[in-house]
C-alpha cells in the first residue's frame, strides 16, 4: 500500500511539473532557432515581450530577407495565439491569425507545429529604448509635424534585448511596406543599428548606422542620417 501511494505521489509530481511546464508564461526576450536546408541557413527570430509576437527569417550569406510577421498574442494552455497586425507574406498566404502548441524546457522555446522548431533566448540584456515604438512625426524648420498613429497605417520600432526591428505595414488591407533589423545598443544618447535583414535592398545588410537620441516622457527623439545618407529627425512614441 505505502508503495502504491509512493508511485501515486511520484506520478502526480511529474504530471505537475510537466503541466506547469508547457503552460509557463514565456519569458520576454528573443530567440532563435537556424534552420538548415539545401538553399543554405535560414536564421528565425522570434521576439517576444509580454503580449507582442514577431517572427522574422533571413539569409545570412546571401544576405536575403524572406518574411515576417507579428501582432499582439495570449497563451492558453499549450497554445500560443496570435492576432497578426502584419504579414509580409500576406498575398499569397492570406494568414491574419496563428495558433502554434508550445512548450518550454531548461530555458529553449519550442513551438511545436508542423515543423517543429527548439528556439535558443538571446543573452543581451535589456537597454534604455526597449519597448515598441510608433513613428509619431518629424522635426523641421516649421517645428514639429505630428500624424495619427490610431489610423491603420504605421510604421513600428520594436526594440527587445539588444535587438531592433521596424516594420511599415497596414493593419487592415495587410499591405506589407517594409522591414528591416538587427542589434543595436544604446547608451549615452547615442543609438546604433547594426543591420541584419532589410527587405528593400539586401545590399545595406551589414551596415551600422549611428544615431543622436534623446528621451522626453513617451517621446524618444531620433536624429541623425538614414541608410540612404539624408538628414532625419523623428519622433517615435511609446506604444501602450
Amino acid at each position: 500500500m505505502k508503495l502504491k501511494k509512493i508511485n501515486i505521489f511520484i506520478g502526480l509530481a511529474l504530471f505537475l511539473t510537466f503541466f506547469n511546464t508547457i503552460t509557463a508564461q514565456i519569458p520576454a526576450n528573443v530567440y532563435h532557432f537556424e534552420e538548415k536546408n539545401k538553399d543554405g541557413t535560414l536564421h528565425h527570430e522570434l521576439k517576444l515581450d509580454a503580449d507582442y509576437y514577431v517572427h522574422t527569417i533571413y539569409k545570412e550569406s546571401p544576405a536575403e530577407f524572406i518574411k515576417t510577421m507579428g501582432g499582439y498574442y495570449s497563451t492558453s494552455g499549450n497554445k500560443l495565439m496570435v492576432d497578426l497586425e502584419f504579414n509580409s507574406n500576406h498575398k499569397e498566404d492570406k494568414i491574419t491569425s496563428i495558433n502554434i502548441p508550445y512548450r518550454l524546457q531548461k530555458g529553449k522555446l519550442i513551438l511545436q507545429g508542423t515543423k517543429p522548431m527548439t528556439f535558443t533566448p538571446t543573452k543581451l540584456g535589456t537597454q534604455d529604448l526597449d519597448g515598441k515604438w510608433l513613428m509619431t512625426g518629424r522635426v523641421t524648420e516649421q517645428g514639429e509635424q505630428r500624424r495619427d498613429t490610431s489610423r491603420p497605417r504605421k510604421t513600428m520600432k520594436y526594440l527587445l534585448n539588444g535587438h531592433f526591428q521596424w516594420i511599415a505595414y497596414n493593419t487592415e488591407t495587410f499591405e506589407f511596406f517594409g522591414s528591416g533589423g538587427g542589434t543595436y545598443n544604446a547608451t549615452n544618447g547615442k543609438y546604433i543599428e547594426n543591420i541584419n535583414y532589410f527587405s528593400r535592398d539586401n545590399s545595406r545588410v551589414g551596415a551600422a548606422l549611428s544615431f543622436n537620441y534623446e528621451l522626453n516622457g513617451k517621446d524618444w527623439h531620433h536624429t541623425g542620417k538614414s541608410s540612404k545618407g539624408d538628414p532625419l529627425n523623428e519622433i517615435w512614441t511609446k506604444r501602450e
